[in-house]
């Protein structure tokens, strides 16, 4: 029999390593965390540019309302509660007593007030705070947002890269916020990170807030941003412990050589907010593109599945309608377009699209959005070979630069163009610009598909001001349904981005904004 000693010896062994193991998960202060991005950003102030540039240097210096978890639900962050009315047409905010900014003045209900007026007033996603009408402030920390009909997306557009809490006495002083000097310089907010200097194009250095009011966060002592547009040469930085994390990495060629390394990590996870989705879209003013059946005759000439596995390495899903299927209101209830060319034909054939001598039905220019290869210059060439397989002629007209690209979709100068755009969580945010026939504009990601259908429009009203989520549900189903049928927009792809990072690395933020979120939890060990 085995003695009572050994028992002993047994359990204090099995102690100890249960402690070291503790030892090693427990989340380890200082280090500075250096983070590689091909995406270069104009300034940091997240208030009055959208974008995942400007979002990720944004949200570590400037706090925000609520951040958001991973099952998209809000959690407390400057606000520690809050109750929506049952109109839905107030949301009250009790914010935290010991938040200060950078330079030690507190956070109060005036700065947040001040805050959301600023961002509505100034930022491109003006459906964020439409219907607020006004911000009161009946004590220093409270808040109570009064909108003029319910607004169920109003939660979400506090989340980090939509929401930051500007101070007043910085930002309030009568200068544009839009080119305010201390977006770019002596930047203050009340985020875990204290600006410490940007350089334009090349790198941005943030040191730890030893004031923060999440007490001992954040544990990083800095973060170092560095930009360089070749994703390799940053892969390379990251492989040689130059660079501690890569996010938005879509490159085939990039997703296998990290995948390979055992010393990496890579996730696609903390990208369900953005919902990025890689699209072809239609010019519907043009003929003939203004007939659903050349549109739709397009639609089923293209191979998803090439797509998605020969150009995208097999990393990238198909995408079958406007509302990413990660978001709590995409509905498979959808018309596909499966690769069907004897269909594509015989649409061409019954809008009158006859073939000539040359076999060519109809001829088409196709724009590519510049800056990826592969999601934009290698699908307009793969267009160019497969539509001629049912007659019709593509040209692909590649832009210098992104302003190029922009100037000519804005201004409805093209037939066909790819392209990526974002869901943004809520529809209301990022989904509806895209398909109201009032927002169609010349401005870039409004609707430059001049599409145009009431009974959209009316949807999309309703859905943007109830706040039942079921049946919320079931009016964005519905306009999934008939936006698919009509066609502005073939959808192509959920747009690949991964994260890739050291194994030294730990509590990267995972909820669905990912690296647009507080790195407050994250550590090196």
């Amino acid at each position: 029999m085995r003695s009572a000693r050994h028992y002993l010896t047994t359990i204090l062994a099995a102690l100890a390593l249960a402690g070291t193991a503790a030892a090693a998960d427990a989340p380890k202060s200082g280090g500075t965390l250096v983070i590689g991005s091909t995406q270069v950003p104009r300034h940091l102030n997240g208030a009055v540019q959208s974008g995942t540039a400007t979002a990720l240097p944004s949200t570590q210096l400037f706090a925000s309302l609520l951040r958001y978890d991973a099952d998209w639900k809000p959690q407390p962050y400057l606000a520690q509660t809050w109750e929506l009315a049952e109109d839905g047409k107030s949301l009250t905010m009790h914010l935290r007593k010991d938040a200060l900014f950078h330079d030690g003045k507190p956070v109060t209900s005036e700065d947040v007030a001040f805050s959301i007026m600023a961002v509505k007033k100034n930022h491109p996603f003006q459906t964020m705070f439409a219907p607020v009408e006004a911000v009161d402030t009946p004590d220093p920390y409270t808040v109570v947002l009064r909108m003029s009909k319910p607004h169920p997306a109003i939660l979400l557009a506090l989340s980090p890269a939509l929401m930051p809490v500007l101070p007043k006495h910085i930002y309030g002083d009568g200068q544009d916020l839009k080119t305010h000097p201390r977006n770019s310089a002596n930047v203050v907010g009340s985020g875990p990170f204290v600006f410490k200097e940007f350089k334009p194009g090349q790198e941005i250095v943030l040191e730890k807030f030893d004031k923060f009011f999440l007490p001992g966060k954040p544990y990083l002592d800095r973060i170092v941003m560095k930009f360089n547009p070749d994703a390799t040469n940053l892969l390379i930085g990251l492989e040689r412990g130059d660079i501690n994390v890569l996010p938005y990495m879509t490159e085939p060629t990039i997703l296998r050589r990290a995948k390979d390394n055992a010393a990496l990590t890579m996730t696609n996870q903390g990208y369900e907010g953005i919902g990025a989705l890689s699209w072809l879209a239609f010019n519907t003013a043009r003929k003939p593109l203004d007939d659903v059946r050349v549109r739709q005759a397009i639609a089923y000439a293209i191979d998803k599945r090439f797509i998605t596995k020969a150009l995208n390495g097999g990393f990238a899903k198909a995408a079958d309608g406007p509302i990413v299927a990660t978001s709590p209101f995409a509905s498979p209830d959808v018309k596909k377009y499966p690769l069907d060319l004897k269909k594509s034909e015989e649409l061409l054939e019954a809008a009158g699209l006859k073939k000539d001598a040359n076999g060519v039905r109809l001829t088409l220019t196709v724009d590519s959005i510049p800056g990826s290869d592969v999601q934009g210059k290698n699908v307009a060439e793969y267009l160019r070979s497969q539509l001629k397989k049912v007659g019709i002629a593509i040209q692909v007209r590649a832009s210098p630069d992104f302003a190029t690209w922009a100037k000519r979709v804005s201004s409805h100068d093209f037939d066909l163009t790819n392209d990526i755009v974002f869901n943004w969580g809520d529809p209301v945010i990022g989904v509806h610009r895209t398909y109201l026939s009032t927002n169609i504009r010349d401005i870039i990601w409004t609707n430059t598909q001049s599409y145009a259908n009431p009974k959209v429009d009316a949807l999309l009203e309703q859905a943007g001001t109830e706040t039942d989520v079921d049946k919320r549900r079931a009016l964005y189903a519905e306009f999934q349904r008939i936006v698919t049928e009509d066609l502005p927009i073939e959808f192509l792809t959920v747009v690949p981005y991964h994260t890739l990072a050291s194994k030294k690395v730990h509590a990267l933020p995972n909820g669905i904004w990912g690296v647009m979120s507080p790195m407050d939890d994250t550590y090196l060990q």
